[in-house]
This record gives C-alpha cells, sequence and structure tokens, in this order.
C-alpha cells in the first residue's frame, strides 16, 4: 500500500480541505486498483507535484513506467487528452488512462529537470525545440485559450482600478492591447500550456520530453510567456534582465520557429497578469514578507522591458 508524501498531503488538505482529506483517504486503494489493472508493479519511491503523485512502475514486469493520480480538478482534464495527441512527438508517451480518477500510466522519464541541468542559451533552445514539435493541430475537444480573452480584460482591469499603482499605464495598456490583437483570435494549435523548464525532462527514448501538458488551442506564442516568467530570477541573476530576457526570447523563437514580436507580446502579457497575480495570492517561492515583495518587484521589471520590445 503506497504512503503519499507527508509534504503533499499538507499541501492538498490546505488547499482543498475536506474534499482534499477524503480524496487523500481513498488516494492508496486507487493507486492500488490501477496497478492491478495494468499489469504493474511499484518501482521506487513515490514522488509528487502540485497537484498529483507519481509512483514508479514496471510494466509487464519489465517496462519502465509510472502512475500518475492527480487530484480531480478541471486544470487537469485536457492532459491525458493532450498525451494521446502528441503520441509521443516530444512528450512522454500514454500507455494507459482513468479519466474518471484522473489517472495515467505514462512512459517514464528521469527526473533530472531542464531547469536543473540546463543554463542560459541551452534551456531556451531546447524548450523551443520541444515547443515547436507539440505545435500540432489541435482536435476539437480542447478548449480555445481565445474563450479566455474577455475573462482576461476584465480582470485586468479590475486589476487596474483596485490597484492604480501597481504598473504603470502603458504596461497595463500594452498588455489589453494584446488581448485584443491577438487574444481574441487564435490559431487552432495544440499547446503545452505550462512550457516551463520544470515540465521538460531529460528520457531514454529522446534526450528531452515535456510532461505536465494543460492542453490548450491556441497562439503556439503564448508558451513563450510561461517560459520568460519561470525563467526571471535566473535572468535577473545574470546581471542585466534587460540582455537576458532579450536573448531568451531571441533563442526560444528562433528554435520554436515562432514570429518574436508576436511571443514578446504574449510575454508581455503572461508578466503583467503575474505581477497582479503576486499582490493578491503570492507565488509558489513566496507567499507573504520580503521574499515576496523581492519577486514582486523583479515581475513588475520584467512586465516593463518585455513592454520595450
Amino acid at each position: 500500500m503506497i504512503c503519499p508524501p507527508e509534504e503533499f498531503v499538507r499541501s492538498t488538505i490546505a488547499r482543498e480541505g475536506e474534499r482534499g482529506a477524503e480524496w487523500l483517504a481513498e488516494l492508496p486503494a486507487i493507486v492500488n486498483k490501477l496497478l492491478a489493472r495494468w499489469d504493474c508493479e511499484p518501482d521506487g519511491e513515490v514522488m509528487h507535484g502540485g497537484v498529483g503523485i507519481v509512483v514508479p512502475a514496471l510494466r509487464k514486469a519489465s517496462e519502465p513506467a509510472v502512475l500518475k493520480v492527480s487530484f480531480p480538478h478541471p486544470g487537469n482534464q485536457y492532459e491525458p487528452d493532450a498525451f494521446a495527441s502528441w503520441g509521443g512527438r516530444g512528450a512522454v508517451l500514454l500507455h494507459e488512462r482513468d479519466d474518471e480518477q484522473f489517472a495515467m500510466l505514462l512512459e517514464r522519464a528521469h527526473t533530472t529537470t531542464l531547469a536543473r541541468t540546463g543554463t542560459g542559451d541551452e534551456v531556451a533552445t531546447i524548450a523551443g525545440q520541444i515547443s515547436r514539435r507539440l505545435a500540432i493541430p489541435a482536435p476539437p475537444n480542447f478548449p480555445r485559450l481565445q474563450d479566455q480573452a474577455n475573462t482576461w480584460e476584465k480582470q485586468l482591469r479590475q486589476h487596474t482600478a483596485e490597484m492604480p499603482h501597481a504598473l504603470a499605464p502603458k504596461i497595463v495598456d500594452a498588455a489589453l492591447a494584446t488581448i485584443r490583437d491577438l487574444a481574441q483570435d487564435q490559431p487552432d494549435i495544440l499547446l503545452h500550456g505550462d512550457l516551463n523548464p520544470r515540465n521538460i525532462l531529460s528520457a531514454v527514448r529522446e534526450p528531452w520530453l515535456a510532461v505536465d501538458p494543460k492542453g490548450w488551442a491556441g497562439d503556439p506564442g503564448y508558451d513563450c510567456g510561461t517560459l520568460i516568467k519561470s525563467r526571471s530570477v535566473v535572468l535577473v541573476e545574470e546581471g542585466d534582465l534587460r540582455r537576458s530576457t532579450r536573448r531568451t526570447l531571441d533563442v526560444f523563437t528562433e528554435a520554436a520557429g515562432l514570429d518574436r514580436e508576436r511571443a514578446r507580446r504574449w510575454a508581455q502579457l503572461n508578466a503583467v497578469q503575474a505581477a497582479f497575480w503576486g499582490r493578491r495570492r503570492g507565488y509558489r517561492r513566496a507567499r507573504k514578507g520580503a521574499e515576496l515583495e523581492r519577486l514582486i518587484a523583479l515581475v513588475d521589471e520584467l512586465a516593463a522591458v518585455l513592454t520595450e520590445g
């Protein structure tokens, strides 16, 4: 019987309350049932992410795999569909799925992330190459990113009204212009949706493979925003945020085959949204205190740099 990691138990209950506690109580039995159904045996220590656990397993006695079981949440709904659509192209293979349990049996990659081992241009290049490979026509069942445009505009105007001095007007205006010009009408291309270096793992079948997709249909430039934002602390540590950000944009868009200006505008919008999000809810790295204030200042600077072009 597997035992969910204590940190995962605490964070799930803190986020989901009683519903999370009830799900955690059922989780060991769910895992055992799925392992038996898919002819697997546990093969290592249970790991976890933000909303799910990952159980290393041997499939059919010898093939390395992982069983991923996530807390039932709409944000995880299209993950197996994305894996199935890619069929191993730039992402881990999907072997089995149980949508009712939000569970998948996946190809096993290494635990080494691109964030941990990659530096500078290498990260941007590999992420761009993965982005290019994942950019296939989206099947009709995926949610359309353009359907979020009106909500983004409403939220941004509300944030600005409630926090009028958070960001300079020209920065907010640029983000609103991106929603108007790019977000309202987007191509139907399958996107990862959370393409940061922590979600790119070294692997056996290919050097690097993507995991943990959200699964959206939209403009491939959108994923550039996630990459830039996730690299912001590293970029500022390089000593010149403006230069490092522009270099990352150049390298990523060339590798991904994307229009640099469109990608820059998506990244600027993402940074503006993150600046307001941090003020309301904090970040994963910090929820309060001096560290949160430092991160907010960093994201504000990133939004300003990306507004400049």
